[in-house]
């Protein structure tokens, strides 16, 4: 992978962010802080992970290695809509920031990782979209349970205008 290819599984994420604000902005603060699946985490404990891991992994491909989780300590600060939707508009443009600038370099280079060996880059970008999938999915999960018809995952043209469909330009 390189950073064209790069650039282009990104503007995927850019649109998904957009959908995940939407599904994220269904749930009343008390059904975001609901476990109404036993043994899971609560929706904005999913969702934090999901902001917090992308941060997290990007800064890592950066630097080399993957850092310390800030997820504790977020949750700490994080418990209503309100300030969910700010972490993820703060965490997606930190985010956005650093993989707009992700080089070839970065991007093929080895990321020490707490999981043993180290992965290349462009390893730790897939690692992004799978992680961020799985746990949407269980977002839209609690949707459902809820009793709420959640947004559909590809109307990205109901999106808020920063996060519909835009040309891609290497």
């Amino acid at each position: 992978m390189n950073k064209q290819v790069h650039l282009g599984s990104w503007e995927m994420m850019r649109l998904r962010h957009g959908i995940t604000i939407r599904v994220v902005d269904q749930l009343s603060d008390e059904q975001l802080n609901a476990k109404p699946i036993p043994g899971m985490r609560s929706a904005l404990e999913i969702v934090v992970h999901m902001y917090s891991g992308m941060k997290q992994m990007l800064d890592g491909v950066v630097s080399g290695s993957l850092g310390e989780s800030v997820e504790k300590s977020v949750l700490e600060k994080v418990k209503t809509k309100a300030q969910l939707l700010a972490y993820l508009a703060e965490t997606w443009t930190a985010s956005n920031t650093v993989a707009l600038g992700l080089t070839d370099a970065q991007i093929g280079g080895l990321v020490k990782t707490p999981w043993g060996e180290p992965f290349p880059g462009f390893a730790i970008l897939g690692f992004i979209h799978d992680e961020y999938l799985h746990h949407r999915g269980q977002v839209y999960a609690f949707v459902r349970t809820f009793g709420i018809e959640p947004v559909m995952l590809w109307d990205f043209d109901h999106n808020a205008p920063e996060f519909q469909k835009q040309d891609v330009k290497a």
